[in-house]
């Protein structure tokens, strides 16, 4: 975290758990699948839609920081469902030890020269299979 992703508050910012989710995810998709092999995703990917649960503040407390180190957060990400032309990444934010956030982004392999949506390509889902955990029905 840095200082300019606090509010008035001193928590993290709610736009800033967007972000965060986002660095996770890029870096799956474009560092990931550039190391497997699959670089396509950086030909076009649009978010279809966000969902962000907010389930407590993060503070930028003091004796938590030093000049060294910044309070950090973690972000454990999967897949939790593949369809032909889009996906979707569930992503858990953590504080330590505590739970601070759940989300879910819903993506669309999209053609920037043609300007329209495309579907995944075998190579890509390929990649996306290793990372399924189906989603929580049980409503925990």
């Amino acid at each position: 975290m840095r200082w300019s992703d606090l509010d008035a508050y001193g928590h993290l910012n709610n736009s800033r758990f967007l972000t965060l989710y986002e660095e996770a995810r890029v870096a799956l998709m474009f560092s990931g699948g550039h190391a497997w092999g699959v670089s396509s995703f950086a030909d076009g990917v649009l978010i279809h839609r966000h969902e962000i649960d907010y389930l407590r503040p993060v503070d930028y407390r003091l004796g938590r920081a030093s000049a060294e180190q910044a309070p950090s957060v973690r972000i454990e990400l999967w897949i939790e469902q593949v369809r032909p032309s889009r996906f979707t990444v569930a992503y858990e934010m953590f504080d330590g030890d505590q739970l601070v956030s759940r989300a879910c982004s819903v993506l669309v392999p999209f053609d920037l020269s043609r300007g329209r949506p495309r579907r995944l390509t075998d190579a890509e889902r390929a990649f996306l299979q290793p990372y399924v955990r189906p989603a929580d029905t049980t409503g925990a």
